[in-house]
């Protein structure tokens, strides 16, 4: 048979002609499989075995027929399942059964007709699932024989074809760095591809730079993003260290400015503040993430590159969203929060953004999205940014991006004797209403007390334009705080959940207990509470309002009576 025949049955049969087009160099054989960090639970594996799958709050029974011929519930299951992220459930069972499962589910995938699904090739799926196939390969392989690795090494190997291919056009952001950091560690993993680590540790290191910024943030300013990058790269840097080749210096340094800035976002019981699409934080991963960061110090008061600030005094901290959108092609997911902030108090969480959900986004991104769902000032019932809102557009961009937004947001913050002063403004509302919004917030040494001041004012030499100059000052509260409004209606009693009670107070201004909407909760969407004030520009420019923990609180009188307790001498 000539060269030509040969490299024609080979393309067809997806076999190594195909892999040597993508990957020159013989790839006949795993070197190594990175590690996985993700959390797995081995009782799941039972349920997987039954033909039960379950992901993204959604069970499939597939009754003898194939897993990937049924429709799938909704985006996000099929996602779970195209992404391969369950095989580690079956390594965590570790038994012969588990792993012949593990080989039936692959070998189905491999050679299914309908493997070419369009979910299954977004590249932010494609590449989890090369991932997994890497890094679960010793349990898919364990008990093997030659002809089912050489199937395997087929399927990978038509995999990254794909991969490589999506490089075209994938999207901008974390879809494109998991890319790149599949790509690196399937140069790692394979053999023979010494000569082409160099290349993809190249192209991962440049978008690196130009998508971690120096204070540690993602662009898209999305917490979560933070994550789901360093779940990967974490066991990146270990496989370079497995293979005795020194890893990329802009992969180490962006470990190690990406790890300080996560513990930036945390609260006092361990989640991260909702801004920009973050949801509710899988608390496994977290500490997982953790357990790797050797800094372990007190976290920085201000992120500036990625416009955050973070006030911590006492048992309380507030995170300030103080900065102004990412670029579009990495604002999908991006809110209209500027100057929002989350309060907690220790354990507690008390003034909190709306969220994300982690399932079933696309029914509440508009709402989520929006400035009304996150703790800071409306005008006019507006946003402070603008999305994409025309389907056509919607469809060609792959979503909604911002188009416009605040474009300055200052910030100055001072230590003055009664606390720490942040002072910031944004003009995301100057175009269209030719207003400023101001907020100031200080806080008490002790952590017991909160004042703010929000003030909306005309641009300097302008006036306020349009007819409604109304605002609504929001702050929403977590699900564990129990509310009740004053009867003066100048304020709110809240009661947290270690019994501690806080009130809230504007002495000069009506407030309302409305209903709010958690939607970043664990398991779904939670019913809540915020705290309205209503104004108008015209009449009434600026609202100052407190919060303040009682003395009687529990954590104030343990507070006192140790301080009160004499130091116990030695024996």
């Amino acid at each position: 048979m000539g060269r030509f025949a040969r490299n024609v049955m080979a393309r067809a049969s997806g076999g190594s002609v195909a892999l040597s087009r993508l990957w020159p160099g013989r790839t006949d054989r795993l070197i190594i499989a990175p590690h996985d960090l993700r959390t797995a639970d081995a009782t799941r594996a039972a349920e997987i075995y039954a033909g039960r799958f379950v992901f993204a709050g959604k069970i499939v029974t597939c009754h003898g027929r194939s897993i990937f011929d049924l429709e799938p519930p909704s985006e996000d299951w099929e996602v779970a399942l195209l992404g391969f992220g369950w095989l580690r459930h079956l390594r965590a069972a570790d038994t012969a059964l588990t792993r012949a499962n593990a080989r039936a589910l692959v070998d189905d995938w491999i050679s299914n007709p309908n493997n070419n699904r369009p979910i299954g090739r977004r590249a932010d799926v494609l590449s989890r699932r090369v991932i997994s196939l890497l890094s679960q390969a010793p349990l898919v392989l364990g008990d093997t024989d030659s002809k089912f690795y050489r199937r395997y090494l087929r399927g990978l190997a038509r995999e990254m074809r794909y991969l490589r291919y999506t490089m075209l056009d994938v999207p901008d952001g974390v879809p494109r760095l998991q890319v790149l950091i599949a790509l690196c560690y399937a140069s790692l993993c394979l053999a023979n591809q010494a000569r082409h680590i160099r290349g993809a540790s190249r192209r991962l290191s440049d978008e690196l730079q130009r998508q971690i910024l120096p204070d540690g943030g993602h662009i898209s300013r999305n917490p979560g993003a933070l994550i789901d990058l360093l779940i990967d790269l974490l066991p990146l840097r270990q496989t370079f260290a497995a293979r005795n080749i020194a890893p990329p210096p802009a992969l180490l340094n962006a470990i190690d400015r990406m790890m300080p800035m996560l513990r930036f976002f945390r609260h006092g019981d361990g989640t991260i503040a909702l801004f920009n699409g973050m949801s509710g934080t899988p608390s496994d991963l977290l500490a997982t993430l953790l357990a790797y960061d050797d800094t372990h110090g007190t976290p920085m008061a201000s992120m500036p590159h990625t416009g955050f600030q973070r006030l911590d005094a006492g048992a309380m901290t507030v995170i300030v969203d103080a900065g102004v959108p990412p670029p579009p092609n990495v604002s999908h997911d991006a809110h209209a929060g500027c100057l929002s902030f989350e309060l907690s108090s220790g354990a507690s969480r008390i003034v909190v953004n709306c969220g994300m959900p982690s399932t079933g986004r696309d029914n509440w991104r508009p709402f989520a999205r929006s400035t009304v769902a996150h703790s800071t000032l409306t005008f006019a019932d507006t946003s402070s940014c603008r999305f994409v809102e025309l389907s056509a557009m919607k469809k060609v961009l792959h979503g909604a991006p911002i188009v416009s937004g605040p474009a300055v947001v200052e910030n100055f913050r001072e230590a003055v004797t009664d606390g720490v002063l942040l002072s910031t403004s944004h003009d995301g509302y100057i175009p269209r209403f030719g207003v400023i919004h101001r907020r100031v917030l200080m806080v008490a040494p002790d952590g017991t007390r909160l004042d703010g001041e929000d003030s909306v004012s005309p641009a300097p030499g302008g006036r306020i334009r349009g007819s409604d100059a109304s605002y609504a000052l929001r702050f929403h509260l977590h699900p564990s705080v129990k509310a009740n409004r004053l009867s003066d209606g100048r304020g709110v009693m809240l009661v947290l959940p270690n019994r501690d009670v806080w009130t809230f107070e504007a002495l000069d201004d009506k407030v309302d207990l409305e209903d709010s909407v958690f939607l970043a909760g664990t398991d779904g969407p939670r019913r809540t509470a915020q705290i309205v004030i209503r104004q108008d520009a015209r009449h009434a420019s600026s609202v100052r309002w407190s919060f303040v923990r009682s003395a009687t609180s529990p954590s104030q009188t343990n507070a006192r009576r140790n301080a009160r307790r004499e130091p116990e001498l030695p024996l």
